[in-house]
């Protein structure tokens, strides 16, 4: 084979095929070239069979890349290689041995909705409230535990509540439920090859005899069973080469444990270690930088990114006043990209918390730069954020059958299609809405939350209201109760959207309902660019690992926003907020800008902002630094004149709708009758758009 594209660690790493051998690939070092040349070499120069070489990777997509790229070597006959994601090859050696582990030939898989069904029905029969004991948040602890190695037995020495109890009693029930439906969750397929070779050492043997070379990539990211696997199948050869990390190890809430590829070397004694560090991604200003951060983890093995790539620009750090002038200066930059011809794709912006897109999003739809956004949607197409204006709505007109009907049953309430039925059935006949043809049952629960909040609304803020529709909804409630990634996420996009309506009232001065949902109406569709590929890339740091971008800008890096404020009390977490900032930074081929605000209003909540400690470990010698001057002042215009005060009779006019008298007072809310078209506003008592006289 001509391994003369390949770097001198790289061909060490093909050509070391005996023994234990741990690949330190860094970003952009080219780790998948190393592995399916590995393999081509393998079978090519080595004489090995194919039958005989394991290859495991995290994804389908990976999986596919992998064996494509081997078959291109080797030709079709490499298309029986095991080259397979962990769960795909746990599915093979239970179909080899179903019969050993109790099962019928014809075992089904359930997916994670299945195992919910699973759960939910089981919950029915022992009479528990899901409002109580969320599924969602039960069945992630059922995984969780399984993945861990532990069953419902061994659950038992965690019970502590009462919580824990009626999980334990759910996951009894449910690994019952499971092998007398002759079925397998995804879980089972990682944990019953484990049992099957604890229980039958013959198959065991078997299968090490077999895979007497095995490759896994991405070892950082390996959970405990997947490490057991690996072990136990390597441990008769030791012809083990795992690929992988630390560095780039995001992943320690779905289990990944990174001191697997640390601890190695105790695993495997006296094995071969290559670094590659040579990178073919990014210029060298950007690898300095992503190697002053990294430097300081303590949990981490030595290396240093190096690139014969040009030294390129200095990576920018720019600090923004407010989040608004963030997302401003991001969609500048970009468009200064965009006449110099740089395509769309090759732009990224990057964030901590999905929260943070909506502010990049509108000004990205207000100077028409397409976009969108990975892994997630955007966000007023989140269902929180659909569901949540849905109720409002509803609230400001309830003859709107549409949303109502949309959130009649969320949170759930127990009101089925039947009911709907009869009350579309029932409005139809008297030529009413559906709000009033709500006379009884559980949907009235619905009704009165609605003329609760109604009755009360007239005598609140935007923002204020939206709280009691998240507080009286259950919205909150129940997506606190989940307790999951997902869930939490949703809580931090309900939290922003108290944001949306702080700006608008400080922006306009009005807390009126109406102007409000007419505004974000404009902002809320972007179906023109649903189908157009060469778009600006918004997406989560963690939705980024393995891309690569020309030009990468991160946003946010403040403390509590990246590093995370739920990592502030753990140095383990604070390390992998670190290693979250690298991958973020090891993204970017030519250009990188780090960009913060001295002051953010986020969830509602304004607050100055200290820059994050990610930025203040990057040498100067790689910076050029633009810092928002201390009298800089932004947005007069959000000024609240709190010293002034009104009287009911007073004249006063307004910046939009003209000449009016004040004709109540509560508070810090105006009630205005304006002589025209506008009629009567509500307004925030002491702001810069209203003038007396």
């Amino acid at each position: 084979m001509n391994l003369d594209t390949l770097n001198e660690q790289q061909k060490k790493a093909v050509t070391t095929t005996e023994g234990p051998l741990l690949v330190l690939a860094g970003a952009g070092s080219g780790k998948t070239k190393v592995l399916t040349t590995r393999i081509a070499y393998l079978i090519k120069e080595k004489g090995i069979d194919p039958d005989s070489i394991l290859a495991i990777t995290f994804t389908n997509k990976a999986a596919k890349e992998m064996k494509d790229r081997v078959v291109n070597i080797l030709g079709p006959s490499a298309y029986g290689i095991q080259i397979s994601t962990f769960h795909s090859f746990g599915l093979s050696i239970i179909r080899e041995h179903y019969e050993k582990l109790g099962y019928k030939r014809n075992f089904t898989i359930l997916d994670s909705d299945d195992s919910l069904t699973m759960i939910k029905k089981i919950m029915r029969e022992l009479n528990l409230d899901t409002q109580i004991y969320n599924p969602r948040s039960i069945r992630n602890i059922i995984s969780g535990n399984k993945n861990g190695m532990v069953d419902s037995n061994g659950y038992e020495k965690f019970v502590h509540t009462e919580f824990d109890e009626k999980v334990l009693q759910i996951f009894k029930k449910y690994e019952k439920s499971l092998f007398e439906g002759n079925s397998l969750d995804f879980d089972d397929l990682l944990l019953l090859p484990l049992v099957l070779f604890k229980k039958n050492p013959a198959i065991l043997q078997q299968n090490q005899e077999k895979y007497q070379y095995i490759l896994i990539d991405e070892y950082q990211d390996t959970n405990e069973v997947q490490y057991l696997l690996t072990k136990m199948i390597s441990a008769k050869y030791k012809n083990i080469c795992v690929v992988g990390d630390e560095s780039q190890s995001i992943y320690s809430f779905r289990g990944a444990n990174y001191r697997n590829i640390l601890n190695f070397e105790k695993d495997y004694k006296n094995p071969e270690i290559i670094l590659l560090e040579k990178n073919y991604r990014s210029t060298q200003n950007i690898l300095n930088v992503a190697n002053n951060i990294i430097s300081n983890n303590t949990q981490k093995k030595d290396k240093n990114l190096w690139t014969d790539n040009e030294e390129g620009p200095k990576v920018v750090y720019h600090q923004s006043y407010n989040e608004k002038d963030e997302a401003l200066y991001v969609v500048d930059k970009i468009a200064e990209l965009l006449e110099k011809g740089v395509n769309e794709r090759d732009i990224a912006v990057l964030y901590r918390t999905n929260a943070q897109s909506r502010v990049i999003e509108e000004a990205m739809l207000r100077t028409n730069i397409p976009y969108k956004i990975v892994g997630s949607v955007y966000f007023y197409n989140r269902k929180e954020i659909k569901d949540l204006i849905a109720y409002l709505k509803v609230i400001h007109n309830t003859a709107d059958n549409i949303n109502l009907l949309r959130v009649i049953n969320v949170p759930r309430r127990g009101i089925g299609a039947k009911t709907i039925e009869r009350l579309s059935d029932s409005a139809y006949l008297n030529n009413t809405s559906i709000y009033d043809a709500i006379k009884d049952g559980k949907e009235l629960i619905f009704k009165n939350i609605i003329e609760e909040i109604r009755e009360v609304m007239s005598d609140l803020t935007l923002t204020e209201l939206v709280d009691l529709v998240l507080e009286k909804s259950g919205l909150n409630q129940s997506l606190s109760l989940e307790k999951t990634i997902e869930s939490e996420i949703r809580l931090e996009n309900l939290r922003e959207f108290r944001t949306i309506t702080k700006e608008f009232e400080e922006r306009h001065g009005i807390i009126s309902l109406e102007e409000f949902l007419y505004e974000i109406s404009l902002v809320a569709d972007v179906e023109e660019y649903k189908n157009n590929d060469n778009v600006v890339t918004l997406m989560t740091v963690h939705s980024a690992k393995g891309l690569e971008f020309d030009y990468v800008f991160i946003v946010g890096l403040e403390e509590g926003i990246f590093p995370h404020m739920n990592s502030s009390d753990s140095t383990d977490e604070i390390e992998e907020e670190r290693r979250l900032c690298y991958v973020a930074v090891t993204r970017a081929k030519k250009a990188l800008r780090l960009v913060n605000t001295k002051k953010r209003t986020i969830y509602g909540i304004t607050n100055f902002s200290l820059p994050s400690r990610f930025i203040s470990e990057i040498d100067d010698e790689y910076l050029e630094v633009e810092l928002v001057e201390d009298n800089f002042e932004i947005n007069n215009n959000y000024k609240i004149d709190e010293t002034v005060e009104y009287s009911i009779g007073d004249k006063v006019s307004h910046d939009i709708f003209g000449k009016g008298y004040v004709v109540g007072i509560d508070g810090k809310i105006l009630t205005i009758a304006f002589s025209n078209q506008h009629g009567i506003k509500k307004l925030m008592k002491g702001h810069k758009s209203i003038k007396k006289g």
